[in-house]
């Protein structure tokens, strides 16, 4: 192995410095022969000055042997050029963007620009174009809003980037001209009585103090008109009373860049109510709620034969009075929806421990306070410097959070991840991990898929890891991490810290890692998983853990029922809301093909108390609702068919026994009974497919304007930097550096060494016949 050292500010080392070790041998053996046979020659100050040459021969061709090299490096500028990608779509003509006055004064500052187009119109595949055009160790500079339409995201070229070693810089853009987007969001599909909610948003860049009207129709019938100033928009609740499709039409004005995306259509598909079989042995109030919105049948006990019923709904039923659990099992593992009502007959205290039940709930019952085994990992890079005492303060919070009972370790990641405490009853161990908390100092890049990894790694199999970051990651994959942990049983529950946190992106890595991204000023809600019974939550009523759940989006609630069952969440269930102590009062999950919800909170009459009255009305509706799934789905015909957008595939779902036809569609057969068709849509309007009808609206490119952060956070993660737009020398000076390249040259001289050795050898004989002759 080489060994390396610096003398006098240059780097010498040998190839074989273990040659080194014959050095003293070969002296000594030089000595014994210089006495013998030597001494008759030469003698006094000559035999030193004879003997000492002879060391010095003897040393050179040993360090010749070991390989004496030196090493120095090289700086060359190279030819500085940079590669320019310029997105032409039309989402771009809102900003500031001036990608050819930026390339000449870019020229002008001595430094060649390659400008590549991006997108056109109606496409902007921005993450393909910044793929196709990273080299290893290379680098782009993008002139676009990074409003991606189709192909690779941002995200997933900037993972490319990484991998080659690449950068990609971006020019900042400002928004100076007026657009705005109207768009509607609701059920696509519903039935007959029930409330359904729609919200209208008004959103747009450069709106300042600018109003629009904007107006909602539905079947052609006005229902709302307000004026919106800025972004905004409203939201409204609408029942249908009669089946087939109906046109949910919003409408904006005033004036802006484009006026294609001042209308969006959309169609709600209403059925008549889905059956629902109400199973209850008491007289409460929830069966004529549920009659107000579906056609229901009631039963003191589960039937043998369920089928043509979409959901089951049990209410304070005690396990010995349930009936053929076995029948309801298989229902569900088809697609039969199942709601399970608490009461003082249910749950813990209708012995559902010891019933065929107990398997499809999405609680374990009689549970709480388990060891829980949890990693709270916290972000120490570089970007968390100007909130590293708001990221040590939160993560002391979270240590407070939970309960001594359980487990817990604490890693510390940037770019890479270190073991700050191992896995621990915490009850003995709070003072020690509050203390290395506090030691924690900030430093380095951002890499949250190392601290995922890191606490995956201490975990093993099972538990919980807490994520404190404000995730704004320069390197690896995050997500993908979240769900391998997920594969090995690990929920990951991000938690934004810091004042700029990359929401959209921690919320992909609870998604991916099957949990719930909490705010910090949200972190209480730990509490009701961790707390036990030292750290046990206490809150008014209701709370709401997941608002990006179908069952509680949009949904309030105001209630305060007394009384909670003893239940856990199982592990891969959605907690979804929880009582004033912290026990499930809702949660979900899937099982088989069917979906099961448990809401295990109730009133001291034993029913559902205030949550029937509004506005906790809504959540028991949509309870009911994801229960059931789709109203449709033991109806044969065209049963599916999404609204699109102009360009954008649309796939269309047929239920019956021979293929159908429609000119101009081909379906295919992709299941038994069931066939599907995909198409293109390529104007705007409402359209039907064998008498369904769907809406288009304007394409993608039109629904969202300014510069997407997607664009700064794909340079964050790859070392690129963004500029402003008047920076033409920074950009040149940012690629002249990158153009530099510093080479390191390893000059061998062993060679020399031997010249060396060899001019020493020819001295000393000439030295030694000299020497001789004058003793003749």
């Amino acid at each position: 192995m080489p060994v390396e050292t610096t003398l006098a500010g240059l780097r010498i080392g040998l190839q074989r410095p273990l040659v080194l070790v014959a050095l003293p041998v070969a002296i000594a053996v030089l000595g014994v022969a210089f006495r013998r046979r030597e001494r008759a020659v030469f003698t006094g100050r000559s035999r030193a000055l004879f003997l000492a040459s002879r060391l010095l021969l003897v040393t050179l061709l040993v360090v010749a042997a070991a390989g004496p090299y030196t090493l120095a490096t090289t700086d060359s500028a190279g030819q500085p050029t940079v590669t320019m990608l310029v997105d032409r779509s039309a989402s771009m003509a809102t900003t500031d963007a001036a990608a050819g006055e930026l390339a000449t004064a870019i020229e002008n500052e001595g430094v060649a620009v390659r400008t590549r187009t991006v997108g056109s119109e109606t496409d902007s595949s921005v993450g393909d174009a910044v793929t196709g055009a990273l080299g290893p160790n290379g680098s782009v500079l993008l002139v676009s809003d990074g409003r991606v339409t189709g192909g690779r995201s941002l995200d997933a070229a900037a993972g490319v980037a990484q991998q080659v070693d690449a950068s990609i810089h971006a020019v900042s853009l400002d928004s100076n001209r007026t657009e705005r987007a109207v768009a509607v969001t609701g059920p696509a599909k519903t039935s007959t009585g029930v409330a359904n909610q729609f919200r209208v948003t008004v959103a747009g860049v450069a709106l300042g103090d600018t109003t629009t009207t904007l107006s909602v129709s539905v079947d052609g019938q006005r229902i709302r008109e307000e004026t919106v100033e800025g972004d905004g928009g409203l939201t409204f609740t609408y029942n249908f009373s009669e089946t087939g499709s109906h046109r949910v039409t919003a409408r904006i004005d005033g004036e802006d860049v484009y006026d294609r995306n001042d209308v969006f259509r959309k169609t709600v598909r209403v059925v008549e109510p889905p059956k629902v079989l109400y199973v209850s042995r008491g007289d409460y109030a929830f069966e004529g709620f549920l009659r107000e919105v579906y056609d229901v049948d009631t039963a003191e006990s589960i039937p043998a034969n369920l089928s043509g019923y979409y959901a089951v709904v049990v209410q304070n039923v005690a396990a010995g009075d349930l009936g053929n659990v076995s029948a309801l099992q298989r229902a569900v593992i088809d697609g039969t929806g199942l709601v399970t009502v608490g009461g003082p007959n249910a749950f813990e205290r209708g012995n559902y421990r010891e019933s065929l039940l107990t398997d499809l709930l999405p609680v374990t019952i009689g549970e709480g306070g388990e060891t829980s085994r949890v990693v709270v990992a916290v972000d120490i890079s570089g970007s968390t410097s100007g909130s590293m005492s708001a990221q040590q303060a939160l993560a002391l919070d979270v240590l407070d959070q939970l309960g001594d009972e359980n487990r817990v370790g604490v890693v510390a990641f940037n770019n890479q991840v270190y073991r700050i405490a191992g896995l621990t009853g915490l009850g003995n161990s709070r003072t020690f991990l509050e203390d290395r908390i506090r030691r924690l100092e900030s430093d380095g890049s951002t890499d949250v898929s190392a601290g995922i990894e890191g606490a995956t790694q201490m975990l093993g199999s099972s538990g919980t890891i807490v994520l404190l970051t404000d995730g704004r990651a320069q390197g690896g994959n995050a997500p993908a991490a979240a769900a391998r942990a997920s594969e090995r049983g690990i929920e990951v529950i991000p938690v934004g810290v810091g004042s700029e946190v990359a929401v959209d992106y921690l919320q992909e890595v609870a998604d991916a890692g099957g949990g719930v991204f909490l705010r910090a000023d949200e972190s209480n809600k730990l509490r009701i998983e961790f707390g036990g019974e030292t750290r046990e939550f206490q809150g008014r009523g209701l709370t709401v853990l997941d608002r990006t759940h179908f069952i509680t989006s949009g949904v309030e609630f105001a209630a305060r029922p007394g009384r909670t069952h003893s239940v856990a969440a199982v592990r891969g269930a959605d907690l979804l809301v929880a009582g004033s102590d912290g026990a499930p009062a809702i949660t979900a999950w899937r099982y088989g093909l069917g979906r099961t919800v448990a809401i295990t909170a109730y009133g001291e009459n034993g029913g559902l108390d205030g949550l029937l009255s509004a506005p906790d009305s809504l959540g028991i509706t949509k309870s009911v609702n994801w229960a059931i799934g789709d109203p449709e789905r033991l109806a044969t015909g065209l049963t599916s068919i999404s609204d699109g957008r102009v360009g954008s595939p649309v796939t269309a779902t047929y239920e019956g026994a021979s293929r159908p036809s429609a000119d101009g569609y081909r379906f295919t057969q992709v299941d038994t009974g069931q066939y599907e068709t995909t198409f293109v849509p390529a104007s705007p309007g409402y359209q039907s497919l064998l008498a369904a009808e769907y809406a288009v609206n304007y394409p993608q490119e039109f629904a969202a304007f300014g510069q997407s952060r997607a664009v700064r956070t794909a340079a964050d993660r790859t070392g690129g930097r963004v500029f402003e737009p008047d920076r033409a020398a920074a950009v040149a000076e940012q690629v002249r550096q990158e153009a530099r390249t510093v080479e390191t040259i390893t000059r061998e001289w062993t060679w020399l060494v031997l010249v060396a050795a060899l001019l020493l050898y020819l001295v000393e004989v000439g030295t030694r016949r000299l020497v001789r002759i004058r003793h003749l």
